[in-house]
């Protein structure tokens, strides 16, 4: 019987550094990522809930990320940044050789409790249920909050579902979706030292 050691999986694993750039008449976005971080963000989109959102998902997901962000509307900035921020991810997951692929959490952020269940098997789907009442929270529209997340999961060739169990506070419902998605995140981009090199799915491939 082999046993893979942690340090042969990190040889699969360890080059999980990319930057993304991404520039059309409507936004101007450069990304750079390490998902082997310390939770480090430098973000600047121009839209306040925006930078929350993204310092939040990289604190806990453990990512180091800096964002800049230029564009004409709220709502381009804010889908074209969750498309960059899942085509980094994507590449960075590659052929998902030595990760565990699935993740899952859940997290309450007061009287609010979301949970988020995540798939990088190169399905691109996205559930989501955030329970919003409201048609803006802070500086973006509710309808914009929802598509970054749907962005986010199509990017990153994701099956993504997320739940706001219940909650009253719009920010807190998202704030908790957010922490719920980098948990889950986190744990589906961990290194599985028991597979090695290879791809956790059945069919040899993701």
């Amino acid at each position: 019987m082999t046993f893979h050691t942690y340090s042969k999986v990190w040889e699969v694993v360890e080059m999980r550094k990319v930057k993304v750039k991404r520039k059309t008449k409507e936004v101007d976005i450069t990304l750079q990522l390490d998902v082997d971080g310390k939770g480090n963000a430098d973000v600047e989109t121009g839209i306040k809930f925006l930078d929350h959102m993204l310092l939040t998902l990289a604190k806990h997901g453990l990512f180091d990320m800096k964002v800049k962000a230029e564009g004409d509307l709220v709502h381009h900035i804010s889908e074209d940044v969750a498309l960059v921020l899942g085509e980094a991810l994507q590449k960075v997951v590659a052929e998902g050789k030595g990760i565990k692929r699935f993740g899952s959490a859940y997290v309450p952020m007061d009287e609010s409790l979301a949970r988020a269940t995540i798939d990088l098997g190169g399905r691109p789907y996205s559930i989501r249920n955030l329970r919003l009442m409201q048609s803006q929270v802070e500086d973006m529209k509710t309808e914009d909050i929802e598509h970054f997340f749907d962005s986010l999961a199509q990017a990153m060739k994701a099956n993504m579902h997320i739940t706001v169990i219940y909650g009253s506070n719009e920010h807190h419902k998202i704030e908790a979706a957010v922490k719920a998605v980098a948990l889950a995140l986190r744990q589906a981009l961990t290194a599985e030292p028991r597979i090695g090199d290879q791809v956790p799915s059945a069919k040899g491939v993701l």
